[in-house]
């Protein structure tokens, strides 16, 4: 059995998070942190995580308890702490909140190195949107004019999605930088052709009623190729999510993507 704490518990993700650790077999929740506390993980999870309180002292927590696995779904703003602070107490980090930067990330591969203490970071825990991943790196190789529009729901904090960068950064490694459009197309509205990655475009869209959905559009000489993937509830990330915590204490230093997790 891994033992887990959810940090983030109180939150809509939190607490599928929850419920998804206390079900699963091969995991055991000892802890809950939230920055709102007080509350019983067994009223937010459901059964199997009675007795476990959310504390609001993650650093305590964590000390305490000593978790071999830290679950993450927090706020871009809190994430990279959080971390750190899981790595400081050689407890091993799997993260779904987006927003850590480049810099941040390579400072988390060196910490989790020098503490000997594997990390995970996932931009999406929802298997078929690693599939959608993997299919547009396949279809970019011969298809290489290609946009993504992401969809979220309006709370999201954070755009573009870390799904559509990981997306586009597959897509960079089998496709050669170079500028779509028109060349000398004009934008009449600031931002109406999305943010530019390495001459890919990627459009956000935020509105309520979504949860998280994606589509990566190739076009080609007289066709057009969609991939899409759609996440229509929460749940749907939960057992990438508790694949991620049952697999992380056996990994090197720092890994990235739910992809490389399963074969292909």
């Amino acid at each position: 059995m891994t033992t887990v704490l959810v940090n983030g518990a109180c939150g809509r993700m939190g607490r599928a998070v929850l419920k998804a650790v206390a079900e699963a077999k091969d995991l055991e929740l000892v802890g809950a942190v939230d920055i709102t506390g007080g509350a019983d993980a067994g009223e937010l999870a459901g059964a199997g995580a009675n007795g476990v309180k959310v504390e609001t002292d993650l650093k305590a927590a964590l000390a305490r308890l000593q978790p071999e696995v830290m679950i993450d779904f927090t706020r871009p703003d809190v994430v990279y702490g959080n971390v750190i602070t899981a790595l400081q107490a050689k407890v091993s980090p799997v993260v779904g909140t987006t927003g850590l930067s480049d810099e941040q990330k390579a400072d988390i591969r060196k910490l989790a190195e020098e503490n000997d203490t594997p990390a995970f970071i996932a931009p999406n825990f929802a298997i078929g949107a690693v599939l959608m991943m993997v299919m547009a790196k396949q279809a970019a190789k011969y298809m290489p004019e290609v946009e993504i529009i992401e969809l979220h729901h309006d709370k999201k904090l954070d755009a573009p999605s870390g799904t559509a960068v990981q997306t586009a950064a597959m897509i960079a490694e089998v496709r050669a930088a170079h500028k779509q459009g028109h060349p000398e197309e004009k934008e009449k509205l600031s931002g109406a052709r999305g943010a530019d990655y390495e001459g890919m475009h990627i459009h956000s869209v935020r509105l309520p009623g979504y949860v998280a959905h994606q589509e990566v559009i190739f076009g080609g000489l007289g066709q057009t190729l969609t991939i899409r993937h759609d996440s229509l509830n929460r749940e749907s990330f939960m057992p990438g999510v508790v694949l991620a915590a049952e697999k992380v204490r056996s990994l090197k230093g720092l890994t990235v993507g739910l992809d490389k997790l399963l074969e292909f």
